[in-house]
């Protein structure tokens, strides 16, 4: 049995650029993650019969479609492994607001029951698994802040400046495959440079799509942006700020109107799901 708790942190996405379409559909992208210091918690506890059972579902979620359920069978399928888990998570994020909650408790489940059962695969190993679960699988494995190309899955590490963000949660769901799939959605961006987005290139090609389709992000943009630069994480729904300092940030949080709900979070740049695994290691 885990005695500590396994942290799946939120990301942001800090910028995003569409560059191009592959001839399978997917997107090329250019992007910045970056991890926030809150997110889903889970708990794994072994089981010698090799099943794999969910403690608390996600209501309306059949645990045959959930990301942790698909992470464990696909690693003990890799591996061959004749132990199972129940798997506890407590979900603390919003579900498709663009903050990566189900693709990060994807990974720590990658990354936790690797550990566990005693796998010994290597992280480049757990993120070709977890690519095939979702795009931003392998992020949450790598644990560092990045810049990403490709299909978001080619990591160059960088140390953007860790701000603290006020991220708002607009009551809707945004489907990350309506938005991509917008005719007006601007998809050959020139590319930049790593320097480009330090000096400030922060835009998110989808941010025209998402705000013109959905109001109540619209409203959520606007009302930040009363404060600082407002901006889309991902496909949304989720639109964030970064304050100085946590102060300025709670601030401007103390000021939300009944009808918003958001957090204040810290960006960091190494993934508290790293730390716990060199504590488990050690």
């Amino acid at each position: 049995m885990s005695v500590l708790t396994w942290p799946a942190p939120a990301k942001l996405n800090l910028m995003l650029r569409i560059t191009g379409r592959r001839p399978d559909g997917y997107h090329t992208l250019q992007t910045v993650f970056q991890f926030l210091d809150t997110g889903d918690e889970l708990d794994f506890h072994l089981r010698d019969d090799g099943q794999i059972h969910l403690d608390n579902p996600i209501d309306g979620v059949p645990a045959t479609s959930d990301l942790c359920y698909q992470a464990a069978i696909a690693l003990q399928q890799r591996y061959d492994c004749k132990v199972g888990a129940t798997i506890e998570l407590r979900k603390n994020l919003p579900m498709g607001g663009g903050l990566g909650g189900g693709s990060s408790d994807a990974a720590t489940t990658l990354v936790a029951l690797n550990q566990l059962w005693g796998c010994g695969l290597e992280s480049h190993e757990l993120q070709s698994i977890g690519l095939q679960l979702g795009a931003d699988v392998p992020i949450f494995i790598h644990g560092q802040a990045a810049w990403a190309e490709g299909v978001g899955d080619k990591f160059i590490d960088i140390d953007p400046p860790t701000a603290w963000y006020l991220v708002l949660i607009p009551d809707c769901h945004v489907s990350t495959a309506e938005i991509f799939s917008q005719p007006d959605l601007t998809r050959h961006s020139p590319g930049i440079k790593i320097r480009d987005f330090l000096e400030g290139d922060s835009r998110n090609d989808c941010l025209p799509v998402v705000r013109l389709g959905h109001p109540k992000v619209a409203e959520a943009l606007d009302w930040l942006n009363q404060f600082a630069a407002a901006r889309l994480t991902g496909t949304g729904a989720c639109v964030f700020a970064a304050f100085a300092d946590e102060q300025h940030a709670r601030a401007a949080h103390q000021q939300l109107p009944a009808e918003l709900e958001g957090f204040v979070a810290r960006g960091i740049n190494r993934s508290p799901l790293l730390e716990r695994l060199q504590h488990d290691e050690h």
